[in-house]
């Protein structure tokens, strides 16, 4: 009987700062999520992550689903859990025969006035969850009347299984084009091509930058800067490699406190600056025993802050990613995707009509620009 004796992550997200609304409260509702397991484990454990809230959340009772069962989650024995502001928490380790392809479902409810602060926004073909009034963490089908359907990940951070040593996980690290399709797609092309011994993690969050963050109430939902994200998102249980995307975002927010007084451009980096800011996430990666991927930036041409300079940020920093020795890898998603007679560009099967994030086929070609090599 082959040994299980190593925790993997098998689903993963970032934690970032919700939209500010009148509305941030919730009291009395259930959140789900359905999670993909991609090999087979006797075992499963939670992290559920209050890192960018500001006052203590209590998660009320937490369930799995799986195999027609419901399994009650405890933390230390108990089965409610308060989670301090800035800190997380793991669940104790539930046992659980798992069979690699299905799908369990984690449920938690909260009774009570909870500040929904830390969150993610990710889309793809598997990221849906959704939420419903009162307690239905023991309710195997939520009438959809009283549910809804949401691509907001609240609290729950990770889940990891506790499988056979051959088996790892790989981190995909960036802002919103990450958190938008291609590791779903990755993940996919991982149980059609046979690569069944990787997980793919998803830690990404919509509007972020390696180099700044907003703290106006206006716009500090576009994510913490790198320095506040990286070690605190990338460690993750057997994970063996970290693939990079991200930068542009510090390219293109700036405009000029004339027409945004809160994107000023003195928060425009220089390139060398960026590539610092880059250096430093392959510096953390490396003493966290990762190896390390990095993808170029996809094109912008036609954004609404597209203009000569920003796009001459772009190639200088793709060609560092392009020519360094740092690292173990460049994944040119860039020329991928680009349009061949017009390089700034998308090819237009590949742009989503705003001109900076993709298509489905293009985060399809994403996924497939990954080296078969990093998923064996």
């Amino acid at each position: 009987m082959e040994q299980m004796n190593k925790w993997v992550s098998v689903w993963g997200n970032a934690v970032s700062v919700a939209e500010n609304r009148p509305e941030r409260y919730a009291k009395d509702i259930t959140i789900r999520y359905p999670i993909h397991i991609p090999f087979a484990g006797n075992a499963l454990r939670l992290t559920f992550d209050n890192y960018c809230g500001t006052e203590p959340i209590t998660l009320t009772k937490t369930t799995v689903f799986y195999g027609g069962h419901f399994y009650p989650v405890l933390f230390g024995g108990q089965q409610s859990v308060t989670i301090g502001t800035g800190e997380r928490t793991v669940s104790d380790p539930l046992s659980v025969t798992l069979i690699e392809g299905e799908i369990i479902q984690v449920s938690f409810y909260l009774a009570d006035f909870t500040l929904m602060r830390s969150v993610v926004y990710t889309c793809g073909p598997l990221s849906e969850g959704l939420y419903a009034n009162g307690d239905e963490t023991e309710t195997a089908h939520i009438d959809r009347e009283t549910s809804r359907k949401t691509h907001l990940c609240y609290f729950l951070s990770n889940v990891s299984v506790l499988t056979a040593p051959e088996n790892r996980a790989i981190v995909c690290y960036g802002d919103s084009i990450t958190a938008q399709d291609w590791p779903d797609c990755l993940a996919l092309r991982c149980f059609r091509e046979g690569y069944g011994s990787t997980a793919i993690i998803r830690r990404a969050t919509s509007g972020s930058r390696i180099l700044r963050e907003y703290t106006c109430l206006t716009y500090e939902s576009y994510g913490l800067m790198g320095s506040h994200r990286f070690h605190h998102e990338v460690p993750t249980d057997g994970a063996d490699v970290v693939i990079i995307q991200q930068g542009i975002n510090d390219i293109i927010h700036p405009v000029g406190e004339n027409v945004n007084v809160f994107r000023p451009m003195s928060d425009l980096p220089t390139v060398e600056q960026l590539i610092e800011g880059l250096k430093t996430y392959i510096a953390q990666a490396r003493s966290f025993g990762l190896k390390v991927y990095v993808g170029t930036l996809l094109p912008m041409g036609g954004w609404r802050t597209d203009a000569p300079f920003r796009q001459e940020m772009r190639h200088a920093y793709n060609e560092f990613i392009r020519t360094t020795d740092l690292i173990d890898g460049c994944i040119d998603f860039d020329r991928a995707l680009r349009d061949p007679e017009n390089p700034d560009w998308f090819r237009p099967q590949y742009d989503s009509g705003d001109h900076l994030h993709p298509s489905p086929a293009g985060y399809e070609r994403m996924a497939m620009e990954i080296p078969a090599e990093l998923l064996k």
